[in-house]
């Protein structure tokens, strides 16, 4: 299908008439929504602050009538370059949708417009004693609308899944500017295709989510975690196993490589850095690796399964263990690993964040091949992320800019890797922009022609983020 590019100057003032205030043309505007984490930057050619469901689908109408593009954005905080407008069209931003119209006790759901921002809708829903597990890296910025375009997971995904299996019906606007409510607000209903989980990681090319209900849980009355060293990745790997099939399901169970150990090192306690050795460390050559495993439940629940996964770590032969039975020292384990990401963007100049998942017993085996890319490619590689359902964020790195075309060709490679390894190339990022290229790598081309077909059926214009998902040869 036609790429639609930006609308005319004639049709810019058409629609500064139709939306007054709302519609920014300016250098500013543009600029805050022409990037996103991807580091990708390109600039739309207008913006709408879109306050209601109205407007979003008289945008569309319009889009449909003149031929320009129209790309949703949530907060902009994807990996992806999913809420980028390629072809110069009209960023479509979300974020003042932002009302958490109803948290029902009854019913234990919450009803929610797509600019709420994940950590408020946690915040409110505790305050209510209820839970929205969910728990992307960034719910502190990120919002429910963007959560749901990529079903973003995050650490809680082990036991309590992805966004998806928490949006119960949603309203959203099609492409061809029609309304459409999907789903119910029971916890079970099988009536005619579950288009409320074709829309949710559709990366905002299928519709725009205008409204979503949400399930919710009882708030779990404590939590408490650990953090293990053990001599290599795969000890630690046994150990996550061996957690798993004892029968212990953990709220979390994160993992950081030696050369992640070793950046955020210091924020470890001495007891626990003393078990460390002084080698420089690289992903696969046998060097230590800490395990995270958090617990909630009861009091005496999360004690009990503390206890429990503490002593088989020992078994396994951790190096060193550090509890954390309490709100404050779970923090301070915890912001361990929430230290990784930045400190490594913060050590060079090339970034490239990839996040494959393989099955969990390939975890220390897909690591221990990355030595090898690093060396291929002369780049640098850090490996972190969630052990429980074996999606690894892959940190790609180089000192200087013109070093990008080989971390680029190394970032392909990991795809390849984690492919061979009976994995995906993304388990919670999404597709978008950057990663268009390498689909068919992954999905078959008869799967290829069937999802185009419904992009097609429900797009016949394709003005809805064009672009995305598919290699843009082949589109």
């Amino acid at each position: 299908m036609p790429y639609p590019g930006a609308p005319s100057p004639e049709i810019l003032t058409l629609l500064t008439r139709e939306f007054g205030a709302d519609l920014f043309t300016g250098a500013e505007a543009l600029s805050g929504r022409s990037r996103d984490e991807s580091g990708v930057c390109l600039a739309p050619a207008a913006v709408l602050l879109a306050r209601d469901e109205a407007q979003v689908a008289r945008l569309l109408l319009l889009a449909n009538a003149h031929g320009f593009a129209v790309v949703p954005r949530g907060a902009g905080t994807g990996l992806a370059g999913g809420c980028l407008a390629e072809t110069g069209g009209v960023v479509l931003d979300l974020s003042s949708m932002n009302r958490i119209i109803a948290i029902d006790t009854n019913s234990v759901t919450a009803m929610v417009e797509p600019g709420v921002l994940t950590g408020d809708l946690r915040r409110a829903a505790r305050a209510q004693g209820l839970f929205y597990p969910p728990d992307p890296a960034s719910l502190g910025t990120s919002t429910i609308g963007g959560n749901a375009a990529t079903n973003a997971g995050g650490p809680a995904c082990v036991k309590y899944g992805t966004t998806r299996d928490y949006v119960l019906g949603l309203s959203a606007v099609l492409p061809t500017g029609e309304i459409i409510q999907t789903g119910t607000a029971t916890r079970k209903g099988v009536v005619g295709y579950d288009l409320t989980r074709l829309l949710v990681g559709s990366e905002g090319t299928l519709g725009v989510i205008t409204r979503l209900t949400l399930k919710l849980l009882p708030h779990p009355a404590h939590q408490a975690c650990l953090a293990a060293v053990f001599p290599d990745l795969d000890a630690a790997m046994r150990a996550v196993i061996s957690v798993m099939t004892r029968g212990h399901l953990p709220s979390a169970m994160e993992f950081l490589d030696a050369r992640c150990l070793r950046l955020v090192g210091d924020l470890l306690p001495e007891h626990v850095r003393a078990g460390l050795s002084d080698a420089p460390g690289a992903p696969g050559e046998g060097s230590e690796a800490l395990v995270l495993i958090e617990c909630d439940g009861t009091l005496e629940e999360t004690a009990r399964a503390c206890a429990d996964i503490e002593a088989i770590c020992r078994e396994i032969g951790a190096l060193g263990i550090l509890p954390a039975p309490d709100e404050a020292s779970r923090e301070r384990v915890w912001k361990v690993r929430r230290s990784v990401s930045t400190r490594i963007h913060d050590s060079c100049a090339v970034y490239i964040p990839e996040d494959i998942a393989v099955p969990i017993g390939k975890i220390a085996d897909m690591v221990a091949a990355l030595p090898a890319v690093e060396a291929r490619h002369g780049i640098t590689l850090y490996a972190f992320g969630h052990a429980g359902d074996g999606n690894i964020h892959l940190n790609l790195t180089a000192p200087e800019e013109g070093d990008r075309p080989r971390v680029e060709a190394a970032a392909e490679e990991c795809v390849r890797l984690a492919l061979a390894f009976g994995g995906t190339m993304s388990g919670e990022h999404g597709v978008g922009l950057t990663k268009r290229h390498l689909l068919p790598l992954e999905i078959a081309p008869v799967s290829l022609r069937v999802q185009r077909g419904i992009k097609a059926l429900l797009d016949p214009n394709n003005i809805l983020n064009p672009g995305k998902l598919f290699p843009k040869e082949t589109a």
